[in-house]
């Protein structure tokens, strides 16, 4: 049965490909990175992700017959059910790539493809911190904003599967520039990105803050964990940009809680590590602007899998199409 038997998690992103060999309960029994080298086109890649792949096994000791399923973790545009990359962004030359299918014919192992933030989504719920849960958002905060919808206990793909944009709902009309071309995304209203920008922007004009003295008056060495630390020592700008910021994130996680009522928000990815300077103005917001049945049945938590997330994402793809 496959439950029984160890699956393969791939995270293939555009810098990195993290591989897994992994048992029904979470635990890493072998694992392989390497960089994607993405310039280097599409076969080299792919031969990265096979060779990945027979590295585990063979760290593991195990026979390919006695690997169940593999598990990828891919960015997007995705065919889900087709098993194609469409078009990803950090992947040039990648159009309309069968991987499902060429990764299965040369491993001859079961194979499935899944959006990456979509598969962070079914690992923070079958491993972390959304166990036993039947109503899960994920979202995960970082350079951008991303998520997956686990309603009724299953991941919800929606019509075309594309489901789960959630840094892409709009927040402020005519507000900033998006990389998608919307304007006022929350992507572009709270994401790290976002926050640097804003950081670097008040740095130019010379407002008197930490930021600069820890930047060394560069306004473009200026990151979000540089924003976060000058915050933490106190700097009154970098509170005032995390805390609308944060104000932000909120708004959108109480739209998701109008619209799902799930019982769980997981947040996960590198902003969470601001701890309560990000979770409590979320609360916040959810308290003040969702409905109160909805507020008081919903806990805010931060994800459990860590730099994990992604191999185990990855294989929880393939263990949630066991038979």
């Amino acid at each position: 049965m496959l439950s029984k038997q160890p699956v393969i998690g791939i995270d293939l992103g555009g810098t990195k490909i993290s591989t897994a060999l992994i048992d029904s309960v979470g635990r890493i029994m072998a694992r392989d990175y390497r960089e994607t080298q993405a310039a280097e086109g599409q076969e080299a890649v792919i031969e990265r992700m096979l060779d990945s792949a027979r590295r585990v096994i063979a760290q593991a000791e195990v026979t390919q017959a006695q690997v169940a399923a593999v598990g990828i973790g891919a960015p997007g545009p995705l065919d889900i059910e087709a098993g194609v990359l469409v078009a990803p962004p950090n992947l040039p030359g990648w159009d309309r790539v069968p991987l499902k299918r060429i990764i299965e014919d040369a491993l001859g192992i079961t194979t499935f493809l899944e959006n990456d933030a979509n598969a962070a989504a079914l690992g923070e719920h079958r491993f972390g911190a959304g166990r036993g849960r039947q109503h899960m958002i994920y979202v995960t905060v970082s350079t951008g904003i991303g998520g997956g919808l686990i309603l009724d206990g299953k991941l919800y793909h929606g019509a075309s599967g594309m489901a789960g944009e959630i840094g892409h709902m709009t927040i402020v009309p005519y507000g900033p520039l998006c990389g998608c071309g919307n304007r006022g995304c929350l992507e572009a209203l709270a994401s790290g990105t976002a926050i640097a920008r804003q950081a670097r922007e008040r740095v130019a004009r010379g407002v008197p803050t930490l930021m600069a003295d820890l930047a060394a008056g560069d306004p473009e060495r200026i990151t979000a964990k540089l924003v976060a630390e000058a915050a933490h020592q106190g700097d009154a700008e970098a509170r005032e940009i995390l805390a609308e910021a944060m104000n932000y994130l909120g708004i959108g996680m109480a739209n998701l809680v109008n619209l799902f009522n799930p019982e769980l928000i997981v947040i996960g990815g590198g902003l969470t590590n601001i701890g309560e300077l990000l979770f409590g103005p979320v609360r916040r917001a959810i308290d003040r602007r969702a409905f109160r049945a909805q507020a008081q049945t919903v806990q805010v938590v931060q994800a459990k899998l860590g730099k994990d997330v992604g191999v185990l994402g990855a294989a929880a793809v393939a263990l949630a199409h066991k038979p």
